[in-house]
């Protein structure tokens, strides 16, 4: 999960190490191989540069890699690249400016992000920016559905769901406070709107995915292109 600014703050720096460790094989287990089995069935296998967008503490880089890109991160946050640069190449830079020329990349993935950054459709249109024509975008992510402020998994399987699933705003607010969300916040992004802003960014809609334990799905993504 990458690190966008909330104000003028990377929000992850003063967690970098926590979460570098709760991202890791061992601490993720189960969830963190699903994610990558995720990620490898939608993105497919390729060749050449694959932006690694809000690429965090690197954790992803290996399952990008493993396809056969080339891996490269971008992140604001730079205590979280501080562990990055050990796994993949890395550039500090806002997701909605990235350092990279128009049409220039054949590939970009955003992997555990989307709720970290406050206008997700900006860093959408930035991604198709860059992306060559026919370029992937593989989009993965919380699912919009089951995932937020507004969704308490304390009685699994069962999940409550509340009328707070229309707020797009940044909270706090979660079911675990452990978790994630509960350190660094989220903004939350229904699922009619993250596939309106892949559409809107002149991103085309191949196939998209669930996944998650017990029959309720916890991940949503998609891979789309350029055209």
């Amino acid at each position: 999960m990458g690190a966008e600014r909330a104000g003028t703050t990377a929000t992850y720096d003063e967690h970098a190490d926590w979460y570098n460790e709760f991202m890791s094989p061992t601490a993720g287990g189960e969830y963190i191989r699903r994610v990558h089995a995720t990620l490898e069935e939608l993105l497919g296998p390729g060749e050449g540069t694959c932006l690694d967008i809000c690429c965090g503490t690197g954790a992803h880089a290996a399952a990008l890699a493993g396809l056969g890109w080339t891996p490269v991160g971008v992140d604001l946050s730079v205590g979280q690249l501080r562990h990055a640069v050990r796994r993949l190449p890395v550039a500090v830079a806002d997701a909605t400016a990235l350092p990279f020329a128009d049409a220039s990349v054949p590939a970009a993935a955003c992997v555990l992000a989307h709720t970290d950054v406050p206008d997700y459709a900006a860093v959408l249109r930035e991604i198709a920016r860059v992306l060559r024509p026919g370029g992937r975008l593989l989009h993965l992510g919380v699912h919009p559905c089951f995932i937020g402020a507004f969704a308490d998994w304390s009685d699994r399987p069962r999940v409550l769901l509340d009328e707070r699933y229309d707020d797009r705003s940044r909270t706090f607010d979660a079911w675990n406070p452990a978790g994630v969300r509960a350190r660094v916040g989220a903004w939350h992004l229904p699922l009619a709107d993250l596939l309106n802003a892949a559409a809107e960014a002149g991103l085309r809609l191949v196939c998209t995915a669930e996944a998650g334990p017990g029959g309720v799905a916890d991940l949503f993504g998609f891979l789309a292109v350029k055209d």
